[in-house]
């Protein structure tokens, strides 16, 4: 998708850590992180801070970490640069849910978001690179470190593009709205199966990124009174998708050179988690996305 010229997007809103320990993605740290990352998406258990010790004993040194803020950007900036696409995503994603949780009854909160390099520490305990991008309910923040496209498409096919970088944003900010109306407590998210809540969550997840995507060239950037961004074309599209296949279950399976295990699922399918995005980006509305109320997944 791109960035509707004339656009501007202040800066402030994404906090910015660097540095510390962690595990590298690259050579044979990234069969590292490709592992950790398996483990994390089937079991939910993160493995960054043992891998890390292992890797970075103590007094090994690891690094001051460095905070700050994405700065403002342009809407040009936003097309070319991953911070800024990142930045503009979520304002885009802020004016778009703030509207519609109201319009639900619901209250909003903007969620805290942090784009981190190497590792951070988050109220779900240590992270790295390795873990990929996830949402805390714990302290209500979406962490995400960039680097993580680059292996969605070397690690598992994707086709990359700016569209399948704002899915997953999209898609962890669709977590944050599952917190704050509800349905985080009222799932049972540590069973696993191709029925199980766990699944039912990704998948309205996945839902609710398709009904941005499908509402983002609507909505008006209330600091600017331009567009967030233009209409959205197949090919576009197509770059959602192919992420949203990436990350099926069954797909990661495979690659990771395993038979593909319904009954360890925790995410869904690949042609579950395309078609409840594109059920998300067709028919616009939450209730479209009630995965917990699905006969048929």
């Amino acid at each position: 998708m791109t960035f509707h010229e004339g656009g501007s997007f202040e800066g402030g809103r994404v906090q910015t850590r660097s540095g510390g320990r962690g595990v590298a993605i690259g050579g044979g740290a990234g069969v590292l992180g490709l592992a950790v990352f398996l483990i994390y998406q089937f079991t939910g258990v993160n493995l960054s801070p043992v891998v890390d010790q292992l890797q970075n004993p103590a007094g090994a040194g690891g690094g001051t970490t460095q905070e700050g803020t994405i700065g403002t950007c342009s809407a040009q900036d936003a097309n070319t640069k991953r911070d800024c696409r990142l930045n503009a995503t979520i304002q885009s994603l802020d004016t778009y849910w703030a509207e519609t949780v109201a319009a639900a009854g619901a209250t909003f909160v903007q969620p805290p978001v942090v784009s981190f390099q190497e590792a951070t520490t988050t109220g779900c305990g240590d992270a790295s690179a390795s873990t990929g991008p996830f949402y805390c309910p714990t302290d209500q923040t979406i962490y995400i470190d960039l680097g993580f496209y680059d292996l969605l498409q070397s690690r598992f096919g994707a086709k990359g593009g700016p569209l399948a970088e704002e899915y997953v944003v999209a898609h962890e900010y669709g977590h944050h709205i599952q917190q704050i109306t509800g349905v985080m407590d009222k799932a049972g998210r540590q069973g696993t199966g191709a029925e199980s809540d766990s699944v039912r969550v990704e998948l309205q997840a996945d839902c609710y990124a398709g009904i941005w995507v499908g509402h983002a060239s609507k909505e008006v950037d209330p600091d600017t009174g331009q567009v967030f961004l233009d209409p959205i074309t197949d090919a576009e599209l197509e770059q959602a998708l192919s992420a949203a296949k990436a990350v099926g279950d069954d797909h990661i399976q495979q690659q990771s050179g395993g038979g593909v295990n319904p009954d360890a699922w925790t995410h869904g399918s690949s042609a579950q988690r395309q078609s409840w995005f594109a059920k998300g980006y067709n028919e616009g509305t939450l209730q479209a996305c009630d995965t917990f109320s699905a006969t048929d997944l």
